[in-house]
């Protein structure tokens, strides 16, 4: 009930503005419109809706499916073949750029049309951070993309930009954001500065600027949060990623769901199998992505892991080895459209991971601090308490910067299954081929490393030609 009363404030304004942006997103004017609190509030979170309605747990399903152990089951399966898109993954990613587009258009109305004063500052710093998020999804999926700002929303026919110019105006919005935003939000969901410097360290680390990668996260690191600790695979479930939470001591950053009608996070549809009882009652689930327990990466998993504990291995048709996740569960939700579990963005472990390995690349050594990162996420892992030495621990003599790096990613697959940054990890740090090869026994051929520019987009942008600006091999 706590739950309910918190969300359903916020779920409410952001089910009124999608209406309305929807239905006519241009009666809105700068001389009827954010002249209030009330009013810009909700033109921020209109920024929301698009994200969190289907965008992003079928994009957090859609980047699973291409990590190194899980795979896509029926139309998801090409995914993970790694051979490129079919035409139903085409369509599919063409949603979630649409979806991305629509966020920034909606945060493109708050930055042009608010004034930037002490009043409503934040809010615009707000529009920026999920603008900036957008980009950093889109840059990383589609390379160079149209760069859409509150100047050039409205040029029908924009080319591509460079991935130089979309990670600049990235960093010129959270340089924005980490300045604007409050170090704690005024209601769960919202943004603060330690979300915008989370995003920042994160950008950093893709673009290899290690120096200030690791000092933003290592000063998230040290904000006041703490990991939860676990015992045993439900105190994941149900303490970190349950459906009643309304946040919790390691939530930097997630999109907010309830137990409403409409309102409920659909990535338990996708995750969980009606075998398991693990969605409502009756065990309602889709189950488009799984594991497979002969995959060599689940192997070489020890066991001890609470999280390894979060897979059942359950034979529906596919095989004896079959794996379906346990991460997040409801089994009291209404049906499968309303899951009350919120879908983490960046927790404390995110933080912690950022500063090991870019503290590593930048000083060219394992020093204390960033073993000890590591060591804090790993042992909270296997049920030791976070901030204690524990038997499980890693000793920085043991590794060189490459091997530890290694051991980083190692731990980063563990963590964040189903929070969609497995793929991204493998690309930006070159293990991509060596991972995939070890685990499915598959090739990547180069054009999956990306997707599609959407027929939707160059059917209505004639500055990007189908062919000549299209993706290689596409």
């Amino acid at each position: 009930m706590k739950r309910l009363i918190c969300m359903w404030g916020i779920v409410a304004l952001f089910v009124a503005c999608e209406k309305t942006l929807e239905e006519a997103p241009k009666q809105i004017s700068e001389e009827n419109f954010y002249n209030t609190a009330e009013e810009v509030e909700a033109a921020v979170n209109a920024i929301y809706s698009p994200l969190r309605k289907d965008l992003m747990p079928n994009y957090i399903a859609a980047l699973e499916c291409q990590s190194d152990w899980m795979y896509g089951r029926g139309s998801w399966t090409p995914l993970s073949n790694y051979q490129g898109l079919d035409d139903a993954n085409i369509t599919r990613v063409q949603g979630f750029w649409n979806g991305f587009y629509l966020a920034i258009r909606n945060a493109n109305l708050v930055v042009l049309n608010v004034v930037e004063g002490e009043a409503f500052a934040e809010y615009v710093a707000e529009a920026r951070f999920l603008r900036a998020f957008s980009y950093f999804q889109l840059v990383r999926n589609w390379g160079g993309v149209p760069l859409r700002t509150e100047e050039t929303m409205d040029v029908k026919d924009l080319p591509r930009s460079t991935e130089e110019e979309v990670y600049q105006l990235i960093l010129d919005d959270l340089a924005t954001a980490t300045i604007s935003l409050s170090e704690t939000a005024a209601v769960s969901g919202r943004p603060t500065k330690w979300a915008a410097k989370t995003l920042l360290a994160d950008v950093y680390l893709q673009l290899e600027r290690y120096n200030e990668a690791a000092e933003l996260a290592n000063e998230v690191a040290q904000a006041g949060f703490s990991l939860v600790s676990v015992s045993g695979p439900e105190d994941y479930q149900y303490k970190i990623f349950g459906p009643d939470i309304t946040t919790s001591t390691e939530e930097i950053f997630a999109l907010k769901y309830a137990r409403l009608p409409a309102q409920g996070n659909y990535i338990l549809w996708i995750s969980n199998h009606p075998s398991t009882k693990l969605l409502t009652a009756g065990g309602t689930g889709a189950y488009a992505v799984h594991g497979d327990a002969t995959n060599a990466n689940y192997i070489a998993w020890n066991s001890d892991d609470i999280r390894k504990q979060l897979w059942d291995q359950i034979n529906f048709g596919l095989g004896p080895n079959t794996l379906v996740s346990s991460k997040y569960v409801d089994p009291d939700a209404l049906d499968a459209n309303t899951a009350g579990n919120d879908l983490p963005i960046y927790r404390l472990s995110d933080a912690l991971l950022i500063f090991a390995e870019a503290s590593a690349k930048a000083e060219n050594t394992v020093s204390i601090m960033a073993m000890e990162a590591l060591n804090k996420v790993h042992r909270r892992a296997y049920g030791y308490a976070p901030n204690e030495p524990a038997p499980v621990d890693y000793a920085p003599a043991d590794y060189d910067t490459d091997t530890f790096v290694d051991l980083v990613v190692q731990e980063r697959g563990y963590e964040f299954i189903y929070e969609g940054k497995r793929w991204f990890e493998l690309k930006r740090t070159g293990k991509l081929d060596e991972r995939i090869q070890q685990g499915k026994g598959k090739l990547v051929v180069q054009k999956h490393l990306l997707w599609p520019i959407p027929l939707s987009e160059t059917n209505y942008n004639n500055a990007i030609d189908p062919v000549t600006d299209q993706n290689p091999g596409y």
